[in-house]
């Protein structure tokens, strides 16, 4: 489901839950900003009576009566919409508890503290213990980076941000202008996916690559939100991780471990360096450039080019 039409089923049911009389077709286009964008008339009811439709299938009980002057109104009950009560057997319990202890850092930890307090209410006993229990490993979310929280609270609220931003070929940092949509995080990094309004395209950012402070902008979205955003699937490309070709590199010893991680296969030179062969995909040349004078490309030749470009472009900057 769309980010935005998720929002406005979500802003339509809260409305209905929380009117103690039924509210017209008139009064929600009112309260629903998105309603109000919608245009004609006929858009709007076209959009209104889908997000019904969608609401019911869904489950919500909403109720079609007349107000006191005589239009038609739509509420929903509470007590004709209330969950039966939570029941949970060990296994779902240590699922949730798991979950809800993840998160150690940024606003969401006391969220997630929050989340414990309610499972112990529903029956989760006081001293159970998810880890323990299923002899796991204790999962860890790490949120170091200082642009996390204020970027997690524009997605959630749809604003604009502006950020200073040095990418890895780069010497300086950039002004980037974004209406950011998703954050993600891949192999011990976070990201973030968005629309740049600079370049007119969507680009995806290194949090650890941020500048500074993250200021928030008061204007709207100018692009829409996709339906699915690939973060992953695009640092993945960087990385080479959909290669369909390999690459020759030279690397000193005791460096590149993710490289070295990837490798297809490793020689020892001496002196030092050792040989391998890595997947060579779309974005290889910027993520070698990060290993500086530790990584020497062997071949291809147009991947060495790229690197030696890239290279130059930062001792120019």
């Amino acid at each position: 489901m769309a980010i935005a039409k998720a929002e406005r089923l979500m802003n339509l049911a809260l409305c209905l839950l929380g009117t103690r009389r039924p509210l017209s077709k008139r009064e929600l286009r009112e309260s629903i900003e998105a309603y109000l964008e919608a245009g004609s008339d006929d858009s709007f009811n076209r959009m209104f009576e889908r997000d019904k439709d969608d609401l019911r299938e869904l489950g919500l009980v909403i109720e079609t009566v007349e107000n006191l002057d005589g239009e038609v109104g739509y509420l929903a009950r509470r007590d004709s919409n209330r969950l039966p009560p939570v029941t949970l057997d060990a296994e779902e319990a240590a699922a949730l508890g798991l979950a809800a202890k993840v998160w150690q850092q940024a606003r969401l930890a006391g969220a997630a503290s929050g989340a414990l307090q309610k499972l112990r209410a529903a029956g989760l006993p006081e001293d159970f213990d998810p880890y323990e229990a299923h002899g796991a490993l204790e999962p860890r979310i790490p949120v170091h980076e200082a642009a996390f929280e204020p970027l997690m609270l524009a997605c959630r609220d749809r604003r604009p941000v502006v950020f200073e931003y040095r990418k890895a070929t780069a010497a300086r940092p950039e002004t980037r202008h974004v209406e950011p949509w998703a954050l993600e995080c891949w192999r011990g990094h976070w990201y973030l996916a968005g629309w740049d309004r600079d370049r007119g395209a969507e680009r995806v950012f290194r949090l650890s690559r941020i500048t500074g402070k993250v200021r928030s902008r008061g204007a709207r979205f100018t692009a829409e939100v996709p339906d699915v955003v690939t973060v992953r699937e695009t640092v993945a490309s960087w990385a080479g991780e959909t290669a369909d070709r390999s690459a020759r590199i030279r690397l000193r010893t005791d460096a590149g471990y993710p490289l070295r991680a990837k490798a297809t296969a490793v020689r020892e030179l001496g002196g030092g360096w050792d040989e391998l062969e890595i997947p060579y995909g779309h974005g290889l040349d910027a993520w070698l450039v990060e290993f500086g004078p530790d990584v020497v490309v062997l071949e291809p030749a147009e991947l060495r080019a790229d690197v030696v470009d890239r290279l130059r472009a930062v001792a120019k900057g």
